[in-house]
């Protein structure tokens, strides 16, 4: 596969992850579970205790990620994942934001 097909292949997830997902490890595991699956982006807290993250990598591996964020960390209680989906914007590694 060229460096072109895998970058017509990459997509950018937007997502709001709402329930208990602050101070139980949620970032640390959403970063580990990115990396696991070789996708790009960032996760941060948001004020109103949801968390936000930004995935970016093969639509496969993407979507996996997004699914994985339905379950999240072992203490965590999601309620609810909104997800969408755009161009890529060319993030690169993964990183957890304060």
């Amino acid at each position: 596969m060229s460096d072109e097909d895998d970058s017509e292949n990459r997509v950018r997830a937007h997502v709001f992850v709402s329930g208990r997902v602050q101070g139980v490890f949620y970032r640390a595991n959403t970063r580990d579970a990115a990396r696991d699956r070789g996708v790009d982006g960032w996760v941060r807290n948001l004020d109103d205790g949801r968390v936000e993250a930004v995935f970016e990598g093969p639509r496969d591996a993407v979507e996996g990620v997004v699914e994985w964020c339905h379950t999240g960390s072992p203490s965590a209680v999601v309620e609810e994942v909104d997800a969408e989906y755009d161009d890529p914007e060319g993030e690169r590694g993964f990183t957890i934001r304060r």
